[in-house]
């Protein structure tokens, strides 16, 4: 039966939250330690925890080490209601499990990939998939937000299909991550659906302030990863700052260090990130990705570190705390 209701806005989980980056042991296994301690580092910059995204190379990982992740950040303490896990793989059990696994622990919601091995699938295709993973898991704690990446999927999400689905399950679907990298896609989705408790999350905190201007609830994007602090700053100051121009200009300075991240100068923007982290955390094991991505040459290694040096980049507190 489809539900009928719309869980309260102020019930979900909104703000900055951080595709958070795996660290792997040398044979590639995930370092559960080290990424505890960064999960905390975010939470204490008042970043929120999307685990399992695509910066967390999560379609690197199988079923059961995202879950064994899980369950270790709760038993570590972590509140999960400051969690999102990533939940949507090409496997319609698989992401069953994943997601009624991350509702059992009480997460605030499951970040969903469309399945997209297949490309050219149809809307009811998609309709169908999320519709069987909503029934299936049964529960009426499920919130998804439907993931968009097209330069990465392929394969996408409509606005056509959010109105099926809010349609049949509207306390289920609870609102989006657009990465398709295009401002005019995301403000489709928010004038078609802001207005109705459906939350749009950007994928780059390169369109946060437009996105809190247009009714958005804020971004889950992978620079969080190193700059969470500055980030929040603008969600959290966006329309209470002394005037319009204090808010164009944090946004202005966060785009220079994503620009950063983001340079073709480097192999990925995940190996950046790691690398980033290996730097100012002064920890090494940070650097690894697992194949087929690759870790940054030393040569590019000190490219960033000064590119880092010369924007005045800093990560307070990274790699102070003390082994869990």
């Amino acid at each position: 039966m489809p539900e009928t209701t719309i869980s309260p806005p102020s019930q979900r989980i909104r703000g900055v939250l951080a595709p958070v980056v795996t660290p792997f042991k040398a044979d590639l296994s995930p370092d559960r330690q080290r990424f505890i301690r960064h999960c905390q580092w975010l939470l204490s910059q008042n970043c929120g925890l999307a685990v399992f995204g695509t910066n967390s190379e999560a379609n690197s990982m199988s079923a059961e080490e995202r879950s064994t992740l899980l369950d270790a950040l709760v038993a570590a303490g972590i509140d999960p209601s400051r969690i999102m896990p990533g939940t949507g793989c090409c496997s319609i059990t698989e992401t069953v499990e994943l997601t009624a696994h991350a509702v059992k622990h009480g997460c605030a919601g499951v970040l969903m990939l469309p399945p997209f091995y297949y490309k050219d699938v149809s809307e009811e295709g998609l309709y169908r998939y999320f519709s069987e993973v909503v029934q299936r898991v049964g529960d009426t704690r499920l919130r998804i937000y439907l993931y968009h990446i097209p330069p990465v999927a392929i394969v996408g999400v409509t606005p056509k299909l959010v109105e099926r689905l809010l349609k049949a399950y509207p306390n289920a679907i609870a609102g989006m991550k657009d990465s398709s990298g295009d401002w005019n896609n995301t403000k489709t989705f928010l004038d078609a659906f802001a207005r109705d408790g459906f939350d749009v999350f950007v994928g780059s905190e390169s369109f946060l302030l437009a996105n809190m201007r247009n009714g958005g609830v804020g971004t889950i994007s992978a620079t969080a990863n190193v700059s969470p602090a500055a980030i929040h700053k603008l969600y959290r100051q966006w329309n209470t700052a002394d005037d319009a121009d204090n808010a164009d200009q944090q946004q202005s300075k966060l785009n220079v260090v994503r620009e950063v991240f983001t340079s073709r100068k480097f192999p990925s923007m995940i190996a950046a990130l790691k690398q980033a982290i290996a730097i100012y955390a002064n920890d090494p094991e940070w650097t690894r990705v697992r194949p087929p991505l690759v870790e940054l040459t030393t040569e590019q290694a000190k490219l960033l570190a000064a590119d880092l040096k010369a924007i005045g980049f800093t990560m307070p507190g990274i790699g102070t705390k003390a082994d869990s």
